[in-house]
């Protein structure tokens, strides 16, 4: 156990902030008030507290909703397939068309994509690659 008479006597700050820092600080405080409120009142000059509202209100449309969203989808949905499945012109003054997906895929598929690292090794279809093993999948064992 420890003595307590050989402890120093008990002590206590006289002050945690200095007079200078509080005579400094608290008209740099209300100056910066004063400040941001001029500037406010600089930047928002007119008054709209004080605006009223003119009678009668001015009425506008009400938003027309969707009556039946599914068949909205739908629609939208049979659209783009159309769109997709179509040869057409995107832009014919700079002579931008478009052609169906199945003939986009297999062009790509055929020619490749021109600054595309090419394939290591040819590629080899999943039904190709299954009459090769014998009909047994890669990864199993007989």
């Amino acid at each position: 156990m420890v003595d307590e008479s050989s402890l120093p006597p008990p002590r206590h700050e006289p002050t945690d902030v200095s007079d200078h820092v509080i005579w400094i600080g608290a008209p740099a405080l209300i100056a910066t008030v004063i400040v941001m409120t001029l500037l406010v009142l600089w930047l928002f000059p007119g008054r709209t507290v004080d605006r009223t509202m003119h009678l009668p209100l001015t009425h506008y449309p009400r938003p027309e909703l969707q009556v039946s969203p599914r068949d909205d989808m739908a629609t939208f949905r049979a659209q783009q397939l159309q769109w997709l499945n179509s040869a057409g012109w995107v832009d014919k003054t700079r002579g931008i068309a478009h052609i169906p997906i199945e003939d986009a895929m297999r062009e790509v598929s055929e020619e490749g994509i021109a600054g595309w690292p090419a394939a290591a090794h040819p590629t080899v279809s999943p039904a190709q690659h299954f009459t090769q093993n014998d009909g047994h999948s890669a990864g199993r064992g007989r």
